[in-house]
């Protein structure tokens, strides 16, 4: 009976080690404007689901980074495990005070279990903390990029060690083919700040954006190196020509952190440092291929793989000047977005209007699909039998490597007659010749000279005189238009203006992404159109001499410059955006007003 108890106190002593646990470590002193780590440690458990804590007093800088690591060994004849799971927080201290973290939970097991809440104390700048008070480490395999001891400060960052690359899904495609373009960021280091400087140009393409939120939140091997990866833009391209087109390079500021690491009698100790980086990105090349000749006379353009049905509403009892819609639904995978209507005969005697094209398509993972229902509307001007006649609809099939062509089916229609008037080109047809008027016509005799009369030359005086002031506007009007700069920067603030209303629509709903993006189209488009830089030359630095070069005192510029780079820092990373959108409408707009009501400043030529 003693060793059954023994035993089964062993039992339980070993079920109870392997229990798991869930637990925090932080620091309970850090210094406002200071930044500090949060770690949430899951021992000896598989933890899913895993929910960030409530946090006032910090505003969070990056997180959660996930690191797993296990463990095992084998002595005396048994052996025993553990693992470790941490989820670690990255926060900025905001305010002097208790900073609370309120409680994190995970589930392990099929049971959600959560930390206690605590409160760390944060201390007036210029402060610092007691070393006691410093975050411990906890022992177990660091991530890519959160190892202190081989991140040191002295440590160069080599193109190795961070950089961004652009991925192509195919090396060659036809003309028209989708090609999945992914723009990722490779780093062994935490990214405190992201900056596109230059983005890349798609030029020859169609580009299709695929929505993405850039997080660091997976680990990728590349080369027999991890790195935490963050997709940074992710776009579906058709190519609209035939040759090698290149996707250029773009430029990255970007600031990564590193550790000065020292030692005290506590133990070492690791204090976080910023170094500002300029990445670019590689360039890629893509082989487009030609669409084969002959083209069938029914090609419209559509690439992928197509079917197409048609159907009639109403589909019975058409009758005359009443509308109905003949529609052609075309489904499938490929460039369906950009076909063109295909052109449908209809009999002479229907009224028949432009096609309304509705398309309804998801973007996948290598392309579109879905489906693009055309609406042709017309009304039937005479009664009896009529036929639509059959057709053909033909599309490149490029996993084939040639064209497919699908018939489409005639149809037949019965139409009876209706209650109404013919529409306006049937009622006018065949009455060009008005009948002969009779009776009384109002006729005398002259008994003058209508030359002798001075009305008689004001008619000739006034066309003249009408065709110089309109000849004489016309001038005008063409030595405007040919001053592009001035007409592009006369209409810069209209523009403007426009796209600040569209990114107030995102404001309203609270849409921060698609708020950054349409403010960033405005500041770019109106600089570009009031400065007259071209697209493909605007970056800040032309922006702010050309700004300058116009008359625009210092701080106006400094302030145009700011407000452009907080809109690229938020629209790069909208979770760490803050502030009101409003408050940056509100803002921008003062800024064009401002920069509209100067003149710009007169250049003197030396001879």
């Amino acid at each position: 009976m003693n060793r059954i108890i023994n035993i089964a106190i062993l039992l339980l002593t070993a079920i109870v080690a392997q229990a798991a646990s869930f637990t925090v470590e932080a620091p309970r002193q850090v210094v406002e404007g200071n930044k500090f780590n949060v770690t949430f440690v899951l021992n000896n458990g598989e933890g899913s689901s895993f929910t960030p804590p409530e946090v006032s007093g910090a505003r969070l800088i990056y997180g959660p980074s996930v690191s797993h690591s296990y463990s095992s060994s084998w002595v005396n004849g048994k052996s025993s495990s553990s693992s470790t799971e941490e989820y670690t927080m990255i926060y900025k201290a905001t305010a002097t005070g208790k900073c609370h973290i309120g409680a994190a939970s995970i589930v392990v097991g099929g049971k959600r279990v959560a930390t206690k809440p605590f409160n760390i104390e944060v201390l007036p700048s210029g402060s610092h903390a007691s070393p006691q008070h410093q975050q411990q480490t906890t022992p177990g395999a660091p991530t890519p990029y959160s190892d202190p001891m081989t991140q040191s400060a002295d440590k160069a960052v080599t193109g190795k060690d961070l950089f961004v690359r652009i991925q192509l899904s195919k090396p060659r495609v036809y003309e028209q083919q989708a090609v999945v373009c992914t723009i990722k960021l490779y780093t062994k280091y935490q990214i405190s700040q992201f900056m596109p400087t230059i983005q890349p140009s798609f030029d020859g393409f169609l580009i299709e954006e695929i929505p993405v939120q850039p997080a660091l939140n997976k680990v990728e091997t590349l080369n027999g190196e991890r790195y935490m990866t963050a997709i940074l833009k992710q776009c579906i391209l058709y190519p609209q020509q035939s040759g090698k087109l290149t996707i250029s390079s773009g430029n990255y500021d970007v600031s990564v952190v590193q550790f000065d690491t020292f030692k005290s009698i506590f133990g070492s100790i690791s204090k976080p440092v910023e170094k500002d980086l300029k990445v670019t990105s590689n360039k890629a090349t893509v082989n487009i291929l030609p669409l084969p000749e002959p083209k069938p006379a029914s090609f419209t353009g559509a690439v992928g793989r197509f079917n197409v049905t048609t159907d009639l509403k109403p589909a019975t009892g058409l009758k005359t000047y009443s509308a109905a819609t003949y529609r052609y639904i075309i489904s499938g995978t490929g460039n369906i977005k950009y076909i063109k209507a295909p052109e449908v005969k209809f009999p002479d005697q229907f009224d028949v209007y432009d096609p309304k094209t509705d398309a309804q398509v998801n973007d996948g993972a290598g392309d579109m699909s879905g489906k693009v229902v055309m609406d042709y509307t017309f009304i039937p001007q005479y009664a009896g039998e009529f036929d639509i006649p059959a057709g053909e609809f033909s599309y490149f099939d490029p996993e084939a490597g040639k064209y497919v062509t699908v018939n489409v089916p005639g149809r037949h229609l019965t139409v009876a007659k209706g209650e109404g008037q013919p529409s306006n080109h049937y009622r006018m047809k065949n009455m060009d010749i008005r009948p002969i008027k009779g009776g009384d016509l109002g006729l005398k005799k002259s008994h003058g000279y209508i030359v002798d009369h001075w009305t008689y030359w004001l008619w000739f005086l006034l066309p003249l005189l009408a065709l110089a002031a309109l000849l004489a506007y016309y001038r005008k009007q063409l030595k405007e238009r040919a001053d592009v700069r001035r007409m592009r920067s006369k209409r810069a603030s209209k523009v403007a203006q426009r796209r600040l209303k569209a990114a107030r629509g995102f404001a309203t709903r609270g849409d921060r992404s698609g708020f950054y993006a349409e403010m960033l189209n405005a500041l770019w488009g109106y600089m570009s159109d009031k400065l007259s830089i071209p697209v493909s030359e605007l970056s800040k630095d032309n922006i702010n001499a050309e700004l300058e070069q116009y008359g625009i005192d210092e701080p106006l510029r400094k302030a145009s410059m700011d407000l452009i780079d907080k809109c690229e820092f938020a629209q790069y990373a909208p979770e760490l955006a803050s502030g009101d959108m409003n408050a940056v409408l509100d803002e921008a707009a003062g800024i064009i007003d401002r920069l509209e009501s100067v003149k710009r400043k007169k250049t003197i030529v030396e001879s």
